[in-house]
């Protein structure tokens, strides 16, 4: 796949807001900091598409980015962030749980690790309501140009035990300074796409 258009279309806070159910959806998810915007725009090849900051915390809203005119990457609230009040965690905690649980158009989840260190305990619990909710879950490792690499095969392992990942999972070790790993999800998101040939759907298409 070759990512040609994208575009920034609408944020919401609850499912009245959210867009019509007419293309694939790609969920981008993961602990404050962990680098989502930055892949996101890395797939995208615009790297002013998704903000990015250097302060955890920024993204408060789903986020949809209309990509080819096919689907959308949705980009959620990352969690763990100690200076958001604790009101505040439990709202973004029950949007993207009703958006995860009720949104017939999301086939796939990527959940976004940090290469560098073991996976927190929200880390697992955001796998786990995945796994649960029986969605289909990629991990991507982020920032890998910041590890030697005798130190990979460590660090790799560490995910994979602490996640207790299933062979029936996709790992994918990923850097957005580098492009790492950049081919290997533009390939996955082929093939989710033509799993699903009923979308997006043309009759009848509401604007967003």
């Amino acid at each position: 796949m070759l990512i040609k258009q994208a575009e920034f279309i609408k944020s919401s806070v609850d499912s009245i807001s959210l867009p019509p159910e007419d293309r694939l959806e790609f969920m981008f998810c993961g602990r404050s900091n962990v680098g989502k915007s930055s892949f996101i725009n890395m797939l995208c090849n615009n790297y002013k598409l998704a903000r990015t900051s250097s302060n955890p915390g920024k993204t408060q809203t789903l986020n949809f980015f209309l990509i080819n005119k096919e689907f959308y990457f949705v980009d959620v609230p990352g969690y763990g962030y100690a200076r958001v009040s604790k009101s505040i965690k439990e709202t973004f905690g029950k949007m993207i749980e009703e958006y995860v649980t009720t949104r017939k158009a999301l086939k796939m989840v990527f959940l976004l690790v940090d290469f560098r260190h073991k996976p927190t305990e929200d880390d697992c619990l955001m796998y786990e309501f995945l796994k649960y909710h029986k969605l289909p879950v990629t991990i991507i490792a982020t920032k890998s140009d910041k590890i030697k690499n005798s130190e990979r095969k460590k660090c790799k392992e560490a995910i994979i035990n602490t996640l207790k990942l299933s062979n029936d999972d996709k790992f994918i070790i990923t850097s957005s300074e580098k492009k790492e790993g950049l081919g290997l999800v533009l390939t996955l998101l082929d093939e989710v796409c033509e799993k699903y040939p009923e979308y997006p759907i043309l009759d009848d298409i509401e604007e967003v």
